[in-house]
């Protein structure tokens, strides 16, 4: 396993790009990734809320508890 093989180092490479984070509430957040940490933790700016695929709300800047997600893919 080669570094750049790491999970973490996906998630690295979509800072700062806009990514959708499932959560298991069948929650849906669309945003640009700013941080996070060793847990999943996740900061999204621009960030816009969506249930079963529809807009809900844009709530900006959202913090999202890591254990909450089941997968953050990019856009």
């Amino acid at each position: 396993m080669t570094e750049s093989d790491r999970p973490l180092d996906a998630l690295n490479a979509a800072r700062n790009k806009r990514v959708i984070v499932e959560l298991k509430n069948n929650r849906q957040y669309i945003g640009k990734l700013k941080s996070f940490d060793i847990h999943i933790n996740t900061v999204l700016d621009e960030a816009e809320e969506r249930e079963n695929g529809e807009l809900k709300r844009k709530v900006g800047t959202v913090f999202i508890r890591g254990d909450a997600i089941l997968l953050i893919s990019p856009e």
